[in-house]
This record gives C-alpha cells, structure tokens and sequence, in this order.
C-alpha cells in the first residue's frame, strides 16, 4: 500500500491564517514606521526610545512584538519576526518533506499552526490585559504567555479552536498575572533576577491550569480532537559533529517549544540585525548582544556535548534551559567579563539539565514536562547568578 507523501498535503486554514497575520503584521509595522518617521532618530530607535514613549502605537507595537524573542533575552522586533518566518519556513519545509527542514519543528507533532496561533493570542491578551503595568522605568513580564501554557496545552492536547482559545486565555488570565506577582513582590524587593519570577510564574500557574484541566475536562477535549497524523519514522541520528552544531542551533528556538534550526537562523539573523542598525536596541539597550549569544552558544554546546550520552538515551535532553535563564542573567546582572560568561556557561550547562531531567521524572503524567524546565531554570538561576557574583563581583 502506497503512503502518500508530505507533498501532496493541502495547508488547512489555520496554515493560511498564520501566513496571513505574519505578513499583516511586517507590513503594519512598515506603515507606521512610514507614517510616523518624525519620533524616529537617524538610527533605529533604541529599546529607552522604545519605553519611553509607549502611548504611541509605534512602540507599543515593538513592545508586544519584541516580547515574541524576549524569551532568549533579545526583545526586539526584528528577532520576532525572523523566529516567526524561520519557524513557518521549516514548518514548510516539513509538511512537504524537504530534506533540509532540520529538527522537525514542534517535535514532529505538526502542531505549529495551532501552537503559534494560541501562543500569539496569549500574548496580545496579556498585553491587553496587563499592559497598563508597564512604563518607561518599570520592565514588566508580558511575553510570558507566548513561551508556556497555551503552547504547552496544544502539544498534550492537541490542535483544534478549543484547546488554542481555552490555552491563550488561561495563559493570559494565569500565567502573565503570577509572574507580575513574583517579579514585582519577590524578585524587586530581593534583588533576584527577574527571570527567577518568570518561569517561577510559569511553573505555578501551569500546575494550576493542569489541575483546572483534570478536573474539567471538557475545555480541552472534544469528541473529535483535531490531531495531526503521526509523523513518519525518521533515521537514528549518528549524534556526530554535524548533528551536534544542528542540535546548539535548534536551542536557541526551544524555548517557544519550535526546536529548529531555521526558526533558530531567523531569531538570531533579526537579532543581529537591530545590533547592526542601533546596538542600544536589542537585549534592553544593554549593548551585550553579541556577548549573550556567544555565551548561549558555548553554554548549549557544552551541554550537548557532555550531556550527549542523555540525547543518545531518551531523543531530547534540556540542554537549551542555561540559554534562557542562567547565562544571559548572569550576563546582564554581572557584566560580560569572559570569568562571568564562561563560568555561567559550565555551571549552567552541567547543573540545570540535569536537574529538570530528575523534576520531570517525578511530574504527574497530566503535567506538560516543559513544568520541570522552567522550574530548572528557577533554582538553577537562583544559585548560579549570586555564585558569579560572589566569584567575580559587579
């Protein structure tokens, strides 16, 4: 019995309607860029320009779209844009089984369409909803909702309005508002990394929601749940040089749960793009943008590298956790010195893999392990950055 290929399956709607808001949302921005040049500098506009000015629809737009690549510490709309067509791109690339596609996007669930849109109406939600909190000298966490739970449902429950719609609500109602609570009443008045209260926020509220789901079960199950086809069987990887590179690329887009290397290209080329064009832009004006990456790297490749005996034993370890927690945190909160870069790099690399592997373990079968990651990232921040402080001062 023949199979029929990949090349032959026709893009449902939702595939159009994410195309659709993409190219909606570049050519919206254009246009306001355009009809708005006079708040403009003769460089792009820099992340204070950016916070400073947040009644205009300008930057409220860069904000909310910023908050798409905030995950990995970049907050910029140029990364934003570039994870987004990457990751559209290597779902292409999968639905029609092009050779080059990499890591199969979304785990081979081919659930993107449905994961990215639930994720995006999250995100505007928060914004909507809670937006109000943030001002020129006040950061807020209102990119939490595109990096957790509404995604997280999609993939333990699958495609389908319902679970898209019922996930960006929760994310929205649940997840933005615990992390503003941890950030603004734990994290402020401690002086912790803010990222603590992130995924801490994350964590709480998605066992709440895993909860609200067992015990209601109707708001994520539906008589016919839309799932996708299983995903062929692909070859064993020879865990080699060339998949090694591959896998430290594909971190870099794990955290929104796409794990693909040209989701990955397109976030770091926007990424290096705004630097080009106003190195104050990305990464909070900070101007360490090219030190964070470079430490992100060295941090994924020591983890896949040591940790590759893991990725041999199960199919995927966390080793992107220290890329999005440990080692840009440690970064901004302590300098770029290559003591503090480095030193974050090993101890994040062989301490918060590990540790998340062990939480997932113990994690009830109705809890998405991306729980344990997050709490990984929590107690693995919390010890790592005062030791870098303590090891090298600020």
């Amino acid at each position: 019995m023949n199979i029929p290929t990949a090349n032959h399956q026709r893009f449902s709607p939702v595939d159009k309607t994410v195309v659709l808001l993409m190219i909606g949302t570049t050519l919206l921005i254009i246009w306001l860029w355009l009809s708005n040049r006079s708040i403009w500098t003769a460089h792009w506009p820099g992340y204070d320009d950016m916070v400073s000015a947040l009644h205009d629809p300008v930057a409220w737009l860069r904000w909310v779209l910023g908050d798409i690549s905030e995950v990995a510490f970049y907050k910029h709309e140029f990364a934003s844009i570039g994870l987004l067509a990457g990751a559209y791109l290597a779902y292409w690339a999968n639905r029609t089984g092009k050779s080059w596609q990499g890591f199969a996007i979304c785990y081979g669930t081919g659930l993107w369409p449905w994961l990215v849109t639930s994720s995006l109406l999250g995100l505007l939600l928060s914004n909507l909803l809670w937006g109000w909190t943030v001002s020129a000298g006040d950061w807020q966490p209102t990119f939490v909702a595109f990096v957790s739970l509404p995604a997280a449902m999609v993939l333990m429950f699958g495609g389908g309005w319902k679970v898209t719609i019922n996930g960006a609500i929760m994310g929205a109602l649940l997840v933005t508002p615990m992390c503003l609570l941890i950030v603004n009443f734990v994290c402020n008045p401690l002086a912790l990394p803010a990222v603590i209260g992130n995924v801490m926020g994350m964590a709480s509220a998605s066992v709440v929601a895993c909860l609200i789901c067992r015990h209601w079960p109707t708001l994520v199950k539906s008589a016919r749940p839309e799932m996708p086809p299983p995903a062929p069987p692909t070859k064993t990887p020879d865990y080699g040089v060339i998949w090694s590179l591959r896998r430290v690329l594909a971190d870099f887009s794990e955290a929104p749960f796409f794990g693909n290397e040209l989701a990955s290209l397109g976030l770091l080329l926007g990424a290096l793009l705004a630097y080009s064009l106003n190195p104050s832009s990305p990464a909070y004006g900070s101007g360490l943008l090219l030190h964070i990456i470079a430490a992100q790297a060295l941090t994924s490749a020591i983890g896949v590298l040591f940790w590759r005996p893991q990725w041999k034993a199960h199919g995927w370890y966390p080793t992107y956790i220290p890329l999005v927690s440990v080692v840009p945190a440690s970064i901004l909160t302590h300098g770029a010195s290559w003591g503090v870069m480095v030193t974050s790099a090993w101890l994040g690399a062989l301490l918060a893999p590990p540790l998340a592997h062990a939480i997932a373990k113990r994690l009830p079968a109705d809890m998405h392990a991306y729980i344990a990651n997050v709490l990984s990232m929590a107690i693995s921040t919390l010890l790592i950055v005062p030791l870098i402080g303590f090891m090298f001062g600020e």
